[in-house]
């Protein structure tokens, strides 16, 4: 029982690997810039208004002015995410007259604050040519429950970070088309846990944490290309490659240490995107953008020395899409007002394959903001969205190795998120 409880901990510590609540479908980070939270990043890989254009499409640093251009943001995130109960059964490794575990309560709020930083820069060569480089999370969150949870035994605090390195390069090849290409390198770190249960202690329980923690780094690209089809009209389309990492690190419960590993192959992304000018005030954003999720059907976890599977976990992850549509107004010369709708569908679509750590639902966006010019050189941006989603349910039986146990954690998930972005843009 020790080893198969310890092996389960891996395993649905490591699904927090592939499985954190961000912002965007799934566990992907959408708040690359601040400029874009005000019209719910519609057409963003079309926008190209600033150097954040590096991350959205990186053809787009052709659309500065020349000279240097630097951006930089930050996004404060404030989700609720709440449990209610529908009728879980407690966790039992015996018939009866073996009492069961405690089944523990909703967990309290998992939700809280996060921050969100972003910088970029750009220059240009000549007319012709530019370089730039970001630096932003793209993938993680944290999720928290009460060490009383009714589903801690699947998960209690999941923290994922991958910060993202991104140098550019864009070429105009004429007037019509303008072409760009980005590597991608990644540090990815993750502090995952969950509750053991120590078996000698029945009928009174005290639960062990088991923490996994883990890190690797690994290497993609992104490519993007921009049509001006008119004065008026631009095309932008984009493309980010999957990224393949090999976490490795470790499992600590109680005075024990367990090497772990899973590999992890992250989404790829294209997206279609469209900048309409309807005339000299008014423009009119959208975008189609696919995640490849289907990467992730499943994690095996491993021991870090001998390679053993200690278990096989299926995630059901399916391609998901988002639309967004969203509007600028010039309103004076210095103040352009934002507005914009998105609806983003999320990975996971059964209540058998929904999790504690990952309680995704699709979601719509509502977003509105603006861009103010301090001077010809300096302007700044502000956005607010809230985001509504759906209210879905879990139906996930607990796992102890490979081992189904009589635990099914059934209830459905309450979730809303408030962002709060601002941004500078600065060029010379």
């Amino acid at each position: 029982m020790k080893i198969k409880s310890l092996a389960f901990n891996v395993a649905a510590a490591a699904a927090a690997f592939a499985a954190t609540n961000a912002m965007a479908a799934g566990f992907a980070l959408q708040n690359q810039n601040g400029a874009g939270t005000g019209y719910a990043y519609a057409g963003s890989a079309a926008v190209a208004e600033d150097a954040s254009t590096i991350y959205f499409n990186p053809a787009g640093m052709l659309y500065l002015s020349e000279g240097h251009h630097l951006t930089g943001a930050l996004t404060v995130l404030d989700r609720s995410l709440k449990f209610s109960d529908e009728g879980s059964t407690p966790l039992r490794v015996a018939a009866p007259p073996v009492p069961a575990y405690p089944l523990g309560d909703n967990g309290g709020d998992a939700g809280g604050y996060s921050f969100v930083p972003a910088l970029f820069w750009t220059m240009s060569m000549n007319k012709d040519l530019r370089v730039g480089v970001g630096v932003s999370p793209t993938f993680g969150n944290a999720t928290e429950w009460d060490d009383t949870f009714v589903g801690r035994y699947q998960g209690s605090y999941s923290e994922i970070k991958a910060i993202n390195v991104n140098p550019s390069v864009a070429l105009r090849v004429n007037d019509v088309v303008s072409l760009g290409f980005g590597v991608n390198f990644v540090k990815f770190e993750a502090d995952l846990r969950g509750k053991q249960p120590v078996t000698a202690l029945l009928p009174s329980t005290v639960d062990v944490e088991s923490k996994l923690s883990g890190d690797d780094t690994g290497w993609g690209w992104n490519a993007g290309a921009l049509f001006q089809l008119s004065p008026a009209t631009r095309i932008g389309v984009t493309y980010r490659s999957t990224i393949d990492l090999d976490v490795e690190g470790g499992v600590e419960a109680g005075p024990g240490y367990t090497p772990a590993k899973v590999s992890v192959e992250l989404p790829d992304t294209a997206s279609l995107a469209v900048a309409h000018q309807v005339n000299d005030r008014l423009q009119v954003l959208a975008d189609y953008t696919w995640t490849g999720w289907s990467s992730l059907p499943r994690l095996n976890v491993q021991h870090g020395t001998f390679g053993v599977t200690l278990t096989d976990e299926y995630l059901g992850f399916k391609d998901s899409y988002r639309l967004g549509l969203g509007m600028q107004y010039q309103y004076t010369d210095a103040l352009r007002l934002r507005a914009g709708v998105a609806y983003d569908q999320s990975p996971i679509r059964k209540a058998e394959d929904r999790t504690v750590r990952l309680p995704d639902s699709d979601r719509t966006w509502l977003a509105f903001g603006f861009n103010y010019k301090l001077n010809k050189q300096t302007s700044i941006d502000a956005g607010y969205a809230h985001l509504f989603f759906d209210k879905e349910k879990i139906d996930r039986r607990t796992v102890l190795g490979t081992t189904a146990t009589s635990q099914f954690v059934r209830g459905s998930f309450d979730t809303s998120v408030n962002i709060l972005s601002v941004q500078l843009n600065h060029s010379f």
